[in-house]
């Protein structure tokens, strides 16, 4: 009983610091998008600090939470469920059949973006703005899937046995 006290300790700490990084990456998005994000813009980040700081802040928070929902928070939940945790993708597809992911489609387009926008910012910042655009627009799919988690993590406790330390 205490590894699952601990996986469910674990997935407590994950949906508390998942929060956290949707608070901020929601907070970095509406800071980008005062700007007018535009070829200009894209083009004026290799003499402006604050414009290419603001932009890392953004690709560095977008893949961390995909990284922490994806990686860690995803196979700890499914390990609480009782589910056999596999590669991302098979647990991508479980998720999505357990309606904890609206889409596994979806979540591999959020992965290639988080790509484009890394090596697309340092080696053609001409092909950034699009896919910058596009992940601006789903910073909101990344806050679902965490609320979607954490859903899924109160339905897990609510089947949980209670616990009684002993005496």
């Amino acid at each position: 009983m205490r590894k699952l006290d601990e996986q469910f300790f674990l997935a407590e700490e994950l949906l508390r610091i998942t929060a956290k990084e949707v608070h901020y990456l929601e907070r970095t998005r509406n800071r980008l998008i005062s700007h007018q994000i535009n070829l200009e813009w894209v083009n004026s980040l290799a003499n402006s600090d604050a414009y290419s700081d603001i932009l890392d802040a953004f690709v560095a928070r977008f893949g961390r939470l995909q990284d922490r929902l994806g990686g860690k928070l995803l196979p700890t939940l499914l390990r609480l469920n009782m589910e056999k945790v596999g590669s991302q993708l098979d647990n991508l597809i479980l998720a999505e059949k357990l309606g904890w992911l609206s889409s596994t489609d979806d979540w591999i387009e959020l992965r290639g973006l988080r790509n484009l926008l890394i090596h697309e910012y340092l080696q053609s910042p001409s092909d950034l703005l699009k896919p910058l655009l596009q992940a601006l627009e789903a910073v909101s799919l990344l806050g679902q899937v965490h609320l979607r988690l954490n859903q899924a993590f109160v339905a897990i406790q609510a089947k949980a046995p209670i616990t009684v330390p002993a005496s």
